[in-house]
């Protein structure tokens, strides 16, 4: 446990984890950076940025040799309250032994049993406090801690203890921790289950659904939407400045399955908006004004929970082409 001494911190721009990473709870750093703060490959660091939360510091990735960045999944910066692109404070972390932690699922409507042994060994080595939310995903093969063997010895004997765990991922939230305050979870930590969700006064940003690590194959489009909507929704007072109308919208197409309802809720996520999903075939109505009404109650209700993003799954159904419109719902629809 780290002795009492002057914190150095750095402030840092937040970047996505690679997908190898996702669900692992580590903070991939330079070396430079873990030197500037005074840790290690594998000991804990204190992340702070709306909120503070924990991460294990894990080598960073030659790539981002020289970049002033740490990557971390989107759970980390769900606890801690940032989204990528923004700065964040790392520093060594001040924590104690977790003797007792108490979880639950992390969404309303999931009843959970597991047996606290099989939470242990997946847990076992991570760095939470109250209010965090945890993954239960499987660690890939190949060490984060930069070829360090003994810290790789530890923490693979962290994991290894204890029966099998076959729930997949599963998020949990972080109820109670004894003692309070920044704690890691060994193989001597209790860990009690509750069956359902429980709200926790203390929280950041909500769980996430989706964020940017789990689209794959789409790295080019994400950067352009990040573009248009990311930018627009957490910087609007550089639209101000240039005197720049920023896009109100964004037209996504291509087949079914290939990422865009996934895309529109990573944004939400990323940027902590109010996210809004209708299905245009669900929205239209036989019923003249109906559709109409719909709508402006949308329009409404995602105003009044500014910043939002409505997602319109199958446009063309509320706006089709001219030269297809048939009937007087489409008409309207499409006027």
């Amino acid at each position: 446990m780290p002795a009492k001494e002057e914190q150095l911190e750095l402030k840092l721009k937040v970047a996505e984890a690679h997908q190898p990473d996702v669900g692992r709870g580590i903070a991939r750093l330079t070396a430079e950076h873990m030197a500037e703060v005074g840790v290690s490959p594998g000991e804990p660091v204190e992340i702070e940025g709306a909120r503070v939360t924990g991460a294990i510091a894990a080598v960073a990735y030659q790539a981002d040799a020289g970049l002033d960045i740490v990557r971390m999944d989107g759970l980390i910066r769900a606890n801690s309250g940032v989204g990528v692109g923004d700065t964040i404070q790392v520093r060594k972390a001040k924590w104690k032994p977790a003797t007792q932690v108490t979880l639950a699922p992390a969404r309303k409507g999931l009843h959970l049993v597991a047996h606290p042994d099989s939470l242990r060994a997946v847990l076992a080595g991570r760095v939470v406090r109250t209010g965090d939310v945890v993954s239960t995903a499987a660690r890939t093969e190949g060490s984060p801690f930069g070829g360090d063997l003994l810290i790789e010895r530890i923490f693979r004997e962290f994991t290894q203890m204890g029966p099998g765990f076959g729930l997949g991922e599963i998020h949990l939230k972080v109820v109670n921790t004894q003692p309070g305050g920044l704690v890691r979870i060994s193989p001597d930590t209790g860990i009690e289950l509750l069956p359902e969700h429980v709200e926790v006064a203390e929280r950041g940003r909500d769980v996430p659904e989706v964020a940017y690590e789990d689209i794959g194959g789409l790295r080019e489009v994400i950067q352009k939407i990040r573009e248009m909507v990311e930018l627009p929704l957490k910087k609007p007072e550089l639209f101000d400045r240039l005197g720049i109308e920023p896009p109100r919208g964004v037209l996504l197409h291509g087949p079914p399955g290939t990422g865009k309802t996934l895309l529109a809720k990573a944004v939400a996520t990323e940027t902590d908006a109010h996210f809004i999903a209708i299905s245009g075939p669900e929205i239209m109505s036989r019923f003249y004004g109906e559709s109409e009404g719909r709508l402006r109650e949308i329009f409404e209700q995602a105003e009044k929970n500014a910043p939002a993003i409505i997602f319109i799954d199958e446009l063309d159904s509320i706006a089709p082409r001219r030269a297809e419109v048939t009937g007087e719902v489409e008409r309207r629809g499409g006027g």
